[in-house]
């Protein structure tokens, strides 16, 4: 597995010839948003509270563990990546309106949303690594340069700018060509399914006692 440093913004060159499964890590300037941040500037249409294109390009589907500190600013203790399928919908007007090239999160996207939306506009998505890595990517968080929306958003939702440096490690989920690490694997392990039922009788329980389809049987 191959090791990268990148500094943000990140540009097209950086990202050209990336490989999926590429352990990545960052510096620079990225901002958090999900799906608070999501409705109020696409969905309510109300405008960004900084220049987004003038920040960073890299966003952060997230959840920071923040505190305020004696100095009047704010410490972020671990930073946890949330599951960005759930915002799917967002992601073409995101794209056009941020100028988006990375969109870090927790499990990837479907192949889908990356040919449809990531593909056209030169953008990658990175993925944590586990569960237990909040407190380690906290650690590279140098400070908060701003936040807004926090008493509107709350903490979770809140739109928080961070400074990092060797910020990681992530694994490169998708590449420039929406190739996909997860889908990859998914089909590597879906090729061998039938093989773990031969010799067996036909499974008794189904997914929830919904079907008794192998292609969908919980192992």
């Amino acid at each position: 597995m191959k090791t990268v440093h990148l500094k943000m913004p990140v540009t097209t060159a950086d990202l050209q010839g990336l490989e999926i499964g590429t352990i990545i890590y960052l510096e620079g300037l990225l901002y958090t948003g999900r799906e608070g941040l999501y409705k109020r500037l696409i969905d309510e249409g109300i405008p960004p509270p900084l220049d987004l294109v003038a920040t960073t390009n890299v966003n952060f589907h997230c959840s920071p563990a923040a505190a305020s500190n004696d100095a009047g600013g704010f410490d972020v203790g671990a930073v946890t990546g949330t599951a960005s399928f759930r915002f799917s919908k967002w992601m073409s007007k995101w794209f056009e309106l941020s100028k988006c090239q990375m969109i870090i999160g927790k499990g990837g996207m479907s192949r889908e949303d990356y040919l449809q939306h990531f593909v056209p506009n030169n953008a990658v998505y990175l993925t944590t690594v586990g569960y237990g890595t909040g407190a380690l990517l906290g650690r590279g968080v140098k400070r908060v340069v701003d936040v807004h929306w926090l008493e509107e958003l709350g903490i979770a939702q809140a739109m928080w700018v961070l400074e990092v440096d060797n910020f990681g490690p992530f694994l490169l989920e998708s590449d420039l060509q929406g190739n996909s690490l997860f889908h990859n694997a998914g089909q590597t392990v879906n090729e061998g399914l039938d093989k773990l039922y031969d010799g067996l009788k036909k499974p008794a329980l189904g997914r929830y006692g919904e079907t008794t389809s192998r292609d969908d049987e919980v192992i």
